[in-house]
C-alpha cells in the first residue's frame, strides 16, 4: 500500500492497524545531537489517548510509546527513530457484524474494492488510531523547531462558535477542559452538546484552530511546495477532516482588496493580518493560524440501511467504542501535523 510516509527531509512511515498487535513507525531525517524530552512526547500521547474523559470513546489504551532505535543516552543519533505503540484494549469481536458489510461514511468498500481484501476490525489501516503514530513524530518535531510555538484547540462544535478572536484567548486554559476549547463558557457549551447527541446516539462535527507564533521569515517553497499548500495537506490527511482554511480563508473572498490587504509597518511586520502568516507559499513572520473543518464521526449507536458485500440491502447497528465528537482528541493531532510540515521548512532552510 503506497501513501504510508510524509515529509521530504523531516519524514515519518507509518505501519500498523487498529486492532493488530501494534501501532508504529519510522522517523527519518531527524538531525542529530537533540536532547528529547521523553516525558513532553509521552504527555502529547496522553492528549490524543482514548479513554481520558467521559465525552470520547472509552476504549482504554495507555498508548505507552517504546522507542527502539535512533536516541542514546537521551538524545537522537541522526539514524531512524523506530518506535512501537502497543495495542492493549482489542475488542475485534465489537466489528464481527461488518465482516461482509460496509458502514455508510467509513472507508470499509472502499479499501474491499481497491485491495479486495480488508481488516474489518475497527477499520484496520483506515482507523484513526494510526494517528497516534502521527503525534510521536510531531512531537519530536516541536523539539526540533524549539523556539516555535504551536497552539491548536477546539473552535467550534456543531453550531456553538468562540465568538472572540485567537488573540483574546488565553491558550494555558485550552487544556483545562475535557473539550480543548480555551473559553470557558464556551466550553461547558460544547460539553454539553456532546453529552446531548452522545444519549440520543448520535455525532456530531466541529473545527480545530491551530495558531503558530514565532515562525521566522522565508520558510516555504515556490510554487508547488508553497507553506500553506503543505500545511493543507497535512491537515487533510487526517481522518474525518473535511475543509481547511488559513488566513482569511474563504471570508476573504466577500472582501474588496481594499480591505484585505496587509499593510505593511516599517519592521517588516504588517498592521494586519489576513494573510495568516504566508504570503506567495513564504512564512512572513506573522502568526501563521488556519481552521479545519471535522466532520461527525461516521458510526452512530442507530439502525441505518446500508450493503453487504453481494450489493443485497441489510439493516446495520452501530457497535463498538466510538467517539461522539472526535474534535477534542483531534486537537493534538492537528499540532503534530502542523510540526512535522515546519520541520520540514525549517531542515530544507538551513541548507540554503
Amino acid at each position: 500500500m503506497a501513501g504510508n510516509s510524509f515529509g521530504k527531509l523531516f519524514n515519518l512511515t507509518t505501519f500498523g492497524e487498529s486492532h493488530g498487535v501494534a501501532i508504529g513507525g519510522v522517523i527519518d531525517g531527524c538531525p542529530p545531537n537533540i536532547t528529547l524530552d521523553l516525558e513532553a512526547i509521552q504527555n502529547e500521547m496522553n492528549r490524543r489517548k482514548p479513554g481520558q474523559s467521559s465525552i470520547v470513546t472509552q476504549r482504554k489504551e495507555p498508548d505507552e510509546v517504546k522507542f527502539l532505535s535512533g536516541i542514546f543516552e537521551g538524545k537522537t543519533t541522526g539514524t531512524p527513530i523506530g518506535f512501537i505503540i502497543e495495542n492493549a484494549n482489542q475488542k475485534s469481536k465489537d466489528y464481527s457484524h461488518i465482516k461482509d458489510s460496509y458502514r455508510p461514511s467509513h472507508a470499509d468498500y472502499v479499501y474491499d474494492k481497491k485491495y479486495e481484501h480488508r481488516d474489518y476490525r475497527g477499520g484496520g489501516r483506515s482507523s484513526a488510531r494510526e494517528t497516534a503514530s502521527r503525534v510521536v513524530a510531531g512531537a519530536i518535531a516541536k523539539q526540533v523547531l524549539k523556539d516555535i510555538k504551536i497552539n491548536a484547540f477546539t473552535s467550534s462544535v456543531g453550531d456553538i462558535f468562540i465568538d472572540k478572536p485567537y488573540q483574546d484567548l488565553d491558550f494555558s486554559k485550552i487544556e483545562s477542559n475535557a473539550i480543548r476549547c480555551p473559553d470557558e463558557s464556551t466550553a461547558e457549551k460544547m460539553i454539553a452538546r456532546v453529552k446531548e447527541i452522545r444519549k440520543q446516539g448520535d455525532t456530531i462535527g466541529g473545527t480545530i484552530t491551530c495558531v503558530i507564533k514565532n515562525v521566522p521569515v522565508g520558510l516555504g517553497e515556490p510554487v508547488f511546495d508553497k507553506l500553506h499548500a503543505d500545511l493543507g495537506k497535512a491537515m487533510l490527511s487526517i481522518n474525518a477532516v473535511k475543509g481547511f482554511e488559513y488566513g482569511s480563508g474563504f471570508c476573504g473572498a466577500k472582501m474588496k482588496g481594499s480591505e484585505h490587504n496587509d499593510l505593511y509597518n516599517q519592521d517588516g511586520t504588517t498592521k494586519t493580518n489576513l494573510s495568516g502568516g504566508i504570503q506567495g507559499g513564504i512564512s512572513n513572520g506573522m502568526d501563521i493560524y488556519f481552521r479545519v473543518a471535522f466532520k461527525p464521526v461516521a458510526t452512530i449507536m442507530q439502525n441505518q440501511d446500508t450493503i453487504d458485500k453481494d450489493g443485497n440491502i441489510v439493516e446495520m447497528q452501530g457497535k463498538g467504542r466510538h467517539d461522539p465528537c472526535v474534535v477534542p482528541r483531534a486537537v493534538p493531532i492537528v499540532e503534530a501535523m502542523a510540526a512535522m510540515v515546519l520541520a520540514d521548512f525549517y531542515l530544507l532552510n538551513k541548507m540554503y
